[in-house]
């Protein structure tokens, strides 16, 4: 363990950790509140497992622009961005108006629109991949990616990546988070079932491998031979903070795959329309077989959308693969996804993008350096992260990287009027089109905030 000055670097992380926390418990009385009274209808108090973060939950009362407000009426700068999905912000007024208009036509229909060929033509224009259908979440659309290969190959075995999610289907619900005592050796890691919900069968059919390891790769397909149909993973890790990949390996994978008569998927749910135009493929110049979108897409409606090449996406049309869903191509979502791809996402939104990240990745980066705090920024298009650990390369450097300095910067944004993403190490920053200077000064200044006590902490004796 580090040790700064007579003191240990988690002592005073502890102790900071400690006074925030109560800062934060005295500042959220109704959330905690209302939490309590809903646990006899919503399990836990919350809408989903990934809303409830130590030291709680935070409800949100309303959005708008660049900020949220919670139910104690505290407003934040928010960077939370819905975990990735809010690039316009909130009620940005073209995707209101488009709402309203489209409400008073109808939402529901099981019927495809015209809307769905606008988004699926704008789509095939930023991807490169010419054909898509539709689903309402990211879950969904990895979970054709999955299913797509398997029928194109009749295979039945995938690679996934140590430590990605790619949302809650039994497939990729393998080696998400596993204790290194369950992860096995790090150039072989064993598949882990990330739940007993799991079938120990199914999980068997989900071979593991380390992010950015070409051997490992090539290895699974020869002790796998002839069953692998596939490979799914995130081009830019975003589940572990924020991992590029090493260069020219995206590439490499793709041919390594198609030699073994396999296909590769990116899970574009949180890289698509967020690091790039047209996501990690256009910002590293590999265009796979399967490209699986939802989150940004929507505007903050739910949404997901799966591209692919023709060979593919014809076991679609011939019904080889029935690819269905009651409320895929939902008239209102993809009417707001039509005026997001072609009107609020343009160039002049990402040269936006390019400059607040700028601005963040490179002050952030001085207060580390002024302070003494360790660390780095990665950053691409409105995302980022502040990594407080040494360079990280895949899930076993990220289990190195301890829990309290994730949660000592959460807890300091958040009380600093900052609403970053729960579960500290994890996520990134999101920026939106309605967001600006103030928001991002605001963010800094916490930041420095943070370096200022973290020194003057270390330094008693």
């Amino acid at each position: 363990m580090t040790v700064v000055g007579e003191r240990t670097t988690a002592r005073v992380l502890d102790d900071l950790i400690a006074l925030q926390e109560g800062a934060f418990l005295a500042r959220t009385v109704e959330s905690r509140r209302v939490r309590t009274e809903c646990s006899d209808v919503l399990p836990g108090g919350v809408a989903s497992n990934w809303q409830d973060a130590p030291p709680g939950a935070v409800w949100i009362s309303h959005g708008q622009g660049s900020r949220v407000v919670d139910l104690d009426g505290t407003s934040y700068v928010d960077l939370h961005g819905g975990f990735g999905v809010n690039l316009v912000g909130h009620a940005h007024p073209a995707v209101v108006e488009t709402i309203g208009e489209r409400v008073r036509k109808g939402t529901h229909f099981a019927q495809p629109t015209r809307d769905a060929v606008v988004v699926a033509r704008l789509l095939a224009e930023r991807f490169g991949l010419p054909m898509w259908r539709f689903g309402n979440s990211g879950t969904e659309a990895t979970m054709d990616a999955v299913h797509l290969m398997r029928a194109a190959t009749g295979r039945m075995k995938i690679i996934k990546v140590e430590g990605s999610y790619h949302g809650h289907h039994d497939s990729v619900q393998v080696s998400v988070y596993p204790s290194i005592e369950e992860a096995g050796p790090p150039l072989r890691p064993r598949s882990v079932r990330y739940s007993v919900s799991v079938p120990p069968d199914l999980a068997r059919l989900t071979v593991v491998v380390p992010f950015g390891d070409l051997e490992a790769v090539e290895r699974a397909l020869i002790e796998n031979a002839g069953e692998i149909a596939g490979m799914i993973l995130e081009p830019v890790m975003m589940n572990i903070g924020l991992i590029p990949p090493p260069d020219g390996y995206l590439a490499q994978l793709k041919g390594l795959l198609h030699r073994y008569g396999a296909y590769l998927a990116f899970d574009e749910v949180k890289t698509g329309l967020s690091v790039a135009p047209g996501g990690a493929s256009e910002l590293l110049g590999v265009t796979p077989d399967l490209i699986c979108l939802a989150k940004a897409l929507g505007g903050g409606l739910p949404c997901g959308a799966i591209g692919g090449t023709p060979d593919l996406m014809r076991l679609i049309s011939e019904g080889v693969y029935e690819q269905v869903g009651t409320f895929n191509g939902n008239p209102l979502t993809m009417a707001v996804a039509a005026v997001v791809l072609r009107d609020v996402l343009n160039s002049d939104a990402y040269r936006h993008f390019d400059r607040l990240r700028t601005v963040m990745t490179d002050e952030a980066t001085a207060i580390l350096r002024k302070w003494g705090m360790p660390g780095y920024v990665q950053s691409y298009g409105a995302k980022g992260s502040v990594i407080f650990h040494q360079k990280l390369r895949d899930y076993r450097d990220f289990l190195d990287y301890p829990d309290e300095w994730g949660h000592t910067h959460w807890l300091y944004q958040h009380n600093g009027g900052v609403f970053l993403p729960p579960w500290g190490k994890t996520e990134q920053w999101t920026l939106s089109v309605q967001h600006g200077d103030d928001d991002v000064r605001r963010f800094l200044t916490n930041l420095d905030t943070m370096g200022r006590d973290y020194a003057g902490s270390a330094a008693i004796r």
